[in-house]
């Protein structure tokens, strides 16, 4: 065997496998959002509260140790890593209600994309192949992101379902990827 084929075979077998775990973490992933979406939701803003305080350790600890920076980029890094610490332990000290005002944050951008986009549809309709389907397409945009603005608890309950579906369908496509990839690109 050729060092060019082991080498190959080697990529081949890290793809499968990334392909595999990857697929099966996102099938648990869905599976638990499905079946748990309330402690799937604390599970996320805890990772995301865990992650400012984190980040916010290293603002501070930029901040205060750098010798390179400048007196206001030094303040400006423990200002900002003193807002993050605090933001994650208030989330963390708030569990439910930093949950929720994240999911209708989450809804509430998601409204707004869906709006913009429709308008974007309507600006490029000159340029669609299919105007027909732009215009379906930018009215449904539209018409689902005000609803998500106007709705955005139920809207961010219907989003985190619909992930938890989209996690379990594309977890198990990319394992049966796993085990049928071959190395063509």
């Amino acid at each position: 065997m050729s060092s060019d084929s082991a080498a190959e075979k080697s990529a081949i077998n890290g793809i499968r496998t990334a392909l595999g775990i990857g697929g099966v973490l996102a099938v648990i992933a869905g599976l638990f959002i499905i079946f748990q979406p309330a402690n799937a939701a604390f599970l996320v803003t805890i990772v995301i509260a865990i992650y400012a305080i984190a980040a916010g350790l290293v603002y501070a600890g930029l901040g205060i140790f750098s010798k390179q920076k400048g007196g206001w980029a030094r303040v400006g890094h423990i200002a900002l890593g003193i807002l993050f610490i605090i933001a994650g332990i208030i989330a963390l000290v708030n569990l439910q209600q930093t949950t929720a005002w994240l999911a209708i944050f989450i809804a509430i951008l998601v409204g707004i994309m869906w709006i913009v986009e429709g308008i974007v549809a309507f600006s490029t309709l000159g340029d669609a192949r299919s105007k027909v389907w732009s215009i379906i397409f930018a009215i449904i945009s539209i018409v689902a992101g005000i609803y998500l603005l106007f709705n955005a608890l139920i809207g961010a309950a219907v989003l985190w379902w619909l992930l938890g579906i989209a996690l379990v369908v594309l977890g198990i496509i990319n394992v049966v990827r796993a085990f049928t990839y071959k190395g063509e690109y």
